[in-house]
């Protein structure tokens, strides 16, 4: 489950993606292509094809009473710290809380389908990179530069629905694809 990000968006975090990617020694980090930019808001991982109707009737009723997210793309940061960087992110975030409500949501919803284990604390964010290898002399520049860029505002969308996606892995990386809509119209 997914909410993918706007092409506004994503070039400015584009734009961030280059201006960190020198900063960071060939090897030590995988950048997430741009395509790929989206808010995971629940993986389900492997979901047998006999139960996606069912999986889809889920979604549908969650999403029936949220409204419309006004989201914005704020900060960036690192899991689990700057420290130790293994993920580098943009903050995803709602200001009203309305985006941890839809996740908690699909969480229940989606729950019965999937064996995955979902996130004790849903943190909004979009993946900007992850770190292969890393030792802090090989980090420094990059997280230190990033720190920087914690204020920083990417852009604002409203989103009128979520996606459920499909991911399949390959040896050039992840491919995803839209399986379905469900609009978001609770008022």
């Amino acid at each position: 489950m997914a909410i993918p990000v706007p092409d506004a968006v994503r070039e400015e975090m584009l734009r961030v993606q280059r201006e960190l990617q020198p900063l960071a020694p060939r090897g030590v980090v995988r950048w997430t292509k741009p395509d790929q930019f989206h808010l995971t808001l629940r993986f389900l991982g492997d979901v047998s094809s006999d139960r996606v109707t069912g999986l889809q009737d889920s979604l549908r009723a969650a999403c029936s009473d949220v409204p419309v997210l006004r989201l914005c793309a704020l900060g960036i940061g690192f899991f689990p710290n700057a420290r130790s960087p293994r993920v580098i992110w943009i903050g995803i975030t709602d200001g009203e809380s309305r985006l941890v409500d839809l996740q908690r949501k699909i969480e229940a919803a989606v729950q019965p389908f999937t064996a995955e284990q979902g996130s004790e604390r849903f943190a909004g964010h979009v993946t900007l990179a992850r770190f292969k290898q890393f030792g802090p002399f090989e980090t420094k520049a990059l997280t230190g530069h990033a720190e920087t860029m914690k204020t920083r505002m990417f852009g604002e969308w409203t989103v009128p629905e979520i996606e459920l996606i499909r991911s399949e892995l390959s040896p050039t990386g992840a491919h995803y694809t839209s399986l379905a809509t469900f609009p978001l119209d609770g008022n």
